[in-house]
């Protein structure tokens, strides 16, 4: 790497002339390694790096450069308040699932994450438990009853838990042109047992948007655009890793290629018909499925001696000298 040292804190830079497909990497980081923050510099040090290396490895073209960024170009394009494309397009790569299991990792026994996805919003309505989550007259009804618990079973009270799912045609609530308010969502709170229950429909497969850039992706490599069945849910309560995950229906024809690499065999449920017992105790109609599923978290301070350790061993196992900073890597150049 090219040499650039510092004195009294300034960063002596090489010359910036006449760069050649060899140096210009080093450069480029040495010009970003000016600043105070380590974290930033290794953030940068690390892209530059890989993303020159990719123009090189494929000998890139002027052409592809171009489409490439009038592709990045297209996708802000159709982002809005109630379209985040770029994290659809973060999905359909992998990228989402990716930083997911690496900045939650589980203890055993803990609930598997999962993508946020794009549909999330802070506008969910704050319901009580066994009001309706939807108001799709269409869909299929279906009770979920939920319990909250922590890796020793212990139930976790007072959790808050944010709940979104798409309607009987497979759309979500942002999608529709006569949107007048949230709907398919909400925000619930776990009971002093730590349950939780509300009313929905049964989930349905739906494609991701096509209409964009994205379409044109999948169209290019021939992949198909569809999600399986699913019902979305984000746990939060001090003291415990915030846990994004979702429940997949069982022998959905998508749920061995999700096009986001959403799924996990864990997060696999079946849904029963509902017995006239239950159906009485929660005032469901007696032809509604039923979803009952226990969800457990992991502590802070589970998941933060995980994300520790293993942010180490990857690292080393590369061949970097690095240490952790307020819990993320930085250069070991001490």
């Amino acid at each position: 790497m090219t040499d650039h040292t510092k004195t009294n804190g300034v960063v002596h830079l090489p010359t910036s002339k006449d760069l050649t497909i060899d140096n210009i990497t080093d450069n480029v980081i040495a010009f970003n390694s000016q600043g105070k923050d380590a974290r930033l510099a290794y953030v940068l040090e690390r892209l530059v790096t890989h993303l020159h290396d990719f123009a090189r490895e494929t000998r890139l073209s002027t052409k592809e450069w171009r489409y490439g960024l009038d592709f990045l170009e297209q996708t802000g394009k159709m982002c809005t308040e109630e379209r985040a494309e770029f994290i659809t397009l973060s999905d359909v790569l992998g990228l989402s699932a990716l930083v997911d299991a690496i900045d939650h990792p589980k203890p055993p026994g803990a609930t598997d994450g999962t993508i946020l996805g794009p549909f999330h919003t802070h506008e969910a309505e704050v319901m009580q438990n066994g009001d309706y989550l939807m108001r799709d007259g269409h869909g299929e009804p279906c009770l979920m009853v939920g319990a909250v618990v922590d890796t020793e079973n212990k139930p976790v009270a007072d959790a808050e838990i944010h709940i979104w799912e798409a309607n009987s045609e497979g759309k979500y609530d942002v999608q529709l042109p006569d949107r007048k308010g949230p709907d398919g969502r909400c925000v619930l709170r776990t009971d002093e047992n730590g349950l939780f229950w509300f009313k929905a429909i049964v989930p349905v497969p739906y494609p991701i948007a096509q209409d964009g850039p994205l379409g044109v992706l999948f169209r290019a490599v021939g992949r198909h655009p569809y999600r399986p069945a699913h019902m979305h849910f984000m746990f939060e309560k001090p003291g415990f890793d915030n846990l994004i995950t979702a429940l997949y229906l069982r022998d959905d024809p998508y749920e061995g290629s999700d096009a986001v690499f959403g799924v996990k065999s864990s997060l696999i449920v079946s849904t029963a018909d509902i017995d006239a017992e239950t159906a009485k105790k929660f005032g469901q109609p007696s032809d509604s499925k039923v979803i009952r599923w226990n969800f457990v978290l992991a502590s802070e301070e589970q998941a933060s001696v995980l994300r520790d350790q293993n942010s180490m061993k990857a690292l080393k196992d590369l061949g970097r000298r690095v240490k952790l900073m307020n819990h993320l890597p930085v250069p070991d150049v001490d």
